[in-house]
């Protein structure tokens, strides 16, 4: 399938989305992979996570760019060899990329029931306004979840927790936004979070809030 979802969150922020219907030789006969990103896609067990990983290069060149301009570093945190932010999720069938002047975090999830049963793992100061009884439950929990997992990536700073560290501001399921904190050696840093969902799946975009 071409892309599924293309939103201009703003000036400066695009996220590209794909749903991931197509093989992995199909991905294979359109990309260009330089040495270590084949190695590293062929030592991957699960065609899943190939097909993942393939489809995250063709939203790569949807933005202009090829997989020669992608590097890591240390951490495992992607960068854009031209000097802007970049981050990268993939989660069953789809995937997601955002490209932004600055800096920035995504986070694809399924919707599953067993989100109530880690919830404990990764909810602090939420547990104020999630409500064990909300039929939108399960839709809450893994828009917070993607959230916190947006904001790690953004920060890419070893050791932060999604309990201790992040906090997401009470939204109600009509919304599309909130505010989040990263808060670390008392300080606290404030987020624009934008979320969404789509075909069971929720999806979040953190950027410094200004």
């Amino acid at each position: 399938m071409p892309l599924y979802k293309s939103l201009v969150l703003n000036s400066q922020t695009i996220v590209k989305i794909w749903k991931i219907t197509e093989s992995k030789d199909f991905f294979s006969g359109q990309l260009v992979l330089k040495t270590e990103s084949l190695e590293r896609v062929n030592s991957m067990k699960s065609e899943l996570h190939q097909r993942g990983f393939l489809s995250v290069r063709m939203l790569l060149a949807e933005f202009g760019y090829a997989d020669e301009d992608l590097v890591y570093d240390a951490f495992g945190k992607p960068h854009l060899k031209d000097g802007k932010h970049i981050s990268i999720t993939h989660s069953y069938t789809f995937s997601a990329v955002v490209v932004s002047s600055k800096k920035v975090g995504v986070d694809i999830e399924k919707n599953r029931d067993k989100i109530i049963k880690i919830a404990s793992k990764f909810i602090g100061y939420e547990t104020a306004y999630l409500i064990k009884t909300d039929p939108n439950l399960i839709q809450k929990l893994t828009w917070v979840w993607c959230i916190k997992e947006s904001l790690y990536k953004l920060c890419s700073t070893p050791g932060m927790g999604f309990k201790k560290h992040f906090l997401v501001l009470p939204f109600g399921t009509e919304s599309n936004s909130t505010s989040a904190w990263i808060i670390k050696d008392n300080q606290r840093s404030k987020y624009k979070a934008i979320f969404m969902e789509f075909e069971g799946f929720g999806c979040a975009v953190t950027t410094p809030e200004i």
